[in-house]
């Protein structure tokens, strides 16, 4: 027995799991999930609203990194309605059609951020490389059309996957693996033939994620031949230092993702399932509250701010 493909977005639905071992812990699991969503919002806007009202931080860096917090917003935003529907609510049944447009928002939003990190990567290289000329290279129209070529890129690219998903036939045993919806997971319920939605689905993964750790490797091997180039060390550590924030964010981002893809090639068998989880449920839950805690502490324009808001008769 199967579900026939055109009952997909009105009859079938697909159930969300609990963490593996906590599955009757939903209080004690709904806590820091919630504490999770509401400092990742509140650093995300924080770091927002600091640059849109400093004139002095109207530069590509920092408009580059409202761009990777408005990602991590989008990124926290698509899977928290079914995560507090599992640990807050005890809800685990989710309709096909609102399974995938989840799904469509997870990963558009995980390659927008992939697609900032490797914009950052190129304003640290070209701010290194090209000072005298950085200005004029890297213009605010320029930041702009780079940030809507990144939303484009993502969106573009993401939309077929409902709409492939749609025509697939899933068997009644519906339950995925995790508590929101990614591709691969949904993929793995299907009856049907997958090799155009897998061959797609690499496709993807490969010219987004792929290509973009490529660059950005490729930007910080130049990044430190200019750096290693510079004959004072003082100059050289301070050139360097500008370089850690993004770095910090960029392994944040990428090695739960490296791992995820590892395991699941050569060692999800040999492994608890629990480790899978957690290091899944890291890559979408860690760099949305990490990132603007790094900023702020590496950022000294955007730490005073903060201290500004915090004790504004102190400063």
């Amino acid at each position: 027995m199967v579900i026939p493909n055109n009952n997909n977005f009105t009859t079938f639905f697909f159930t969300l799991m609990d963490l593996p071992g906590l599955e009757t812990a939903h209080c004690w699991t709904a806590i820091p999930i919630c504490l999770i969503y509401s400092f990742s919002v509140l650093g995300n806007v924080t770091i927002m609203y600091i640059i849109k009202f400093t004139p002095s931080l109207h530069s590509p860096m920092y408009l580059f990194l409202s761009m990777l917090s408005m990602a991590d917003l989008g990124l926290s935003a698509s899977t928290l309605p079914s995560m507090v529907a599992v640990f807050l609510l005890d809800q685990r049944k989710m309709g096909a059609a609102a399974c995938f447009t989840q799904l469509f928002f997870i990963h558009t939003f995980s390659v927008i951020e992939s697609g900032v990190l490797l914009a950052m990567a190129f304003d640290h290289c070209v701010a290194l490389q090209e000072p005298l000329r950085y200005a004029t290279i890297l213009t605010t129209k320029s930041t702009g059309a780079i940030g809507l070529a990144i939303l484009s890129r993502s969106a573009v690219l993401h939309l077929p996957l409902p709409v492939l998903l749609g025509r697939l036939q899933f068997q009644p045993t519906n339950a995925l693996s995790h508590s929101y919806c990614v591709h691969p997971d949904v993929l793995r319920l299907t009856s049907s033939r997958t090799l155009v939605n897998s061959g797609f689905g690499l496709f993807v993964m490969l010219s987004t994620l792929g290509m973009d750790a490529v660059l950005i490797l490729v930007s910080y091997v130049l990044i430190l031949k200019i750096v290693l180039s510079i004959a004072s060390n003082a100059e050289r550590l301070k050139a360097f230092n500008t370089c850690i924030s993004h770095i910090c964010a960029v392994l944040l981002f990428y090695t739960p993702l490296v791992s995820l893809s590892i395991i699941h090639r050569f060692g999800k068998k040999k492994l608890p399932a629990q480790v899978y989880m957690l290091l899944s449920y890291l890559h979408f839950l860690v760099p949305p509250i990490l990132n603007p805690i790094v900023y702020s502490v590496k950022t000294k324009e955007i730490r005073i701010w903060i201290l500004k808001m915090l004790h504004p008769k102190k400063l």
